[in-house]
């Protein structure tokens, strides 16, 4: 009598999936929805053939030990920091990904931001809610007069550039290697004297940690320019930048990419007055359209690597 074999089990960190979608297009396979990687029952883990992840989540060398039957990674977005990817490779895990569809709705997140920005809301909302009325604090030149640099050329970085580009005097990417053909590129050392607006799109890599920090923004210092981070946190000085927002060397900070793990934003959680400072909780994507394509996306890529015909997206 042949044995029978236990249903594939598939375990998604909550917000990765719609796990009832799952569900409905996979019968034959066991769904967890668990709260967060660090807090993961051993046991599911080692059961585990399939994981779902979003960002904020660390895959790590040492995590991967519990996760001793791991097939493949489906990250339903597109930044892979936190992901051991050659770790994933070296035990025959497949990471599947899925960055372009999140991107148009960052890119839109970055123009509100740009625009909000530029006009100070931000920093009139807050004095009022301080019981302040700063009309005086609020004059700024017309967008239309401003120049943006987009740093990365992936599709969130060529989708902010597209997004912002009917509305600012010039566009430039900083310049590197592979950069597509047609896109309009300055060295990255020229575009702190050169931009009014720069708009961080990079993944968090050794190379690009802290980045933005302190040479960054003394080499800004004179266009006191507004910076805009819709890539990763990390590829940010936060406290560095929060100073610099607070002295007046940076015109505004708008800051999507924020996860739990990285509050409170300031120290003590008392911020220096009203600020031209946009903080929300990686929101960028999150909109209905995308969740619907993206969610559809995960049920065919599961259902496709269980049959065995799934392929890496990379």
């Amino acid at each position: 009598m042949s044995a029978v074999r236990e249903a594939p089990l598939l375990v998604s960190v909550r917000g990765a999936a719609d796990t009832v979608l799952l569900q409905r297009h996979l019968p034959g396979c066991a769904i967890r929805e668990i709260t967060a990687l660090a807090s993961a029952d051993p046991k599911l883990a080692s059961r585990a053939e399939v994981l779902v992840l979003r960002s904020g989540h660390r895959l790590d060398a040492e995590r991967l030990t519990e996760w001793t039957r791991l097939r493949h990674v489906i990250r339903a977005g597109s930044g892979l920091d936190g992901i051991d990817v050659h770790g994933l490779a070296a035990r025959g895990v497949t990471v599947h990904r899925n960055p372009e569809p999140a991107a148009d709705a960052v890119a839109e997140w970055a123009l509100a931001a740009l625009l909000a920005l530029a006009r100070r809301i931000p920093y009139g909302h807050a004095a009022l809610l301080e019981g302040r009325h700063a009309k005086q604090h609020c004059l700024a030149p017309p967008l239309s007069r401003m120049r943006a640099a987009i740093w990365g050329a992936g599709p969130v970085g060529r989708a902010c550039a597209k997004a912002l580009a009917p509305h600012v005097a010039e566009i430039a990417f900083a310049a590197r290697r592979g950069l597509p053909d047609g896109l309009p590129s300055r060295p990255g050392s020229e575009l702190p004297a050169w931009a009014d607006a720069h708009v961080v799109a990079l993944p968090l890599t050794e190379e690009n940690r802290d980045g933005f920090g302190t040479e960054f923004l003394a080499a800004a210092r004179e266009r006191c320019p507004l910076l805009i981070c819709v890539g990763r946190l990390g590829t940010l000085d936060v406290p560095a930048c929060l100073r610099a927002l607070a002295d007046g060397q940076l015109g505004g900070l708008a800051l999507d990419p924020v996860e739990e793990t990285d509050l409170p934003l300031w120290p003590n959680k008392a911020t220096p007055g009203p600020l031209n400072l946009i903080a929300t909780p990686h929101i960028g994507a999150q909109r209905d359209d995308v969740r619907f394509l993206l969610d559809r996306w995960v049920a065919r890529t599961v259902a496709g690597v269980l049959t065995g015909a799934g392929r890496s997206v990379q």
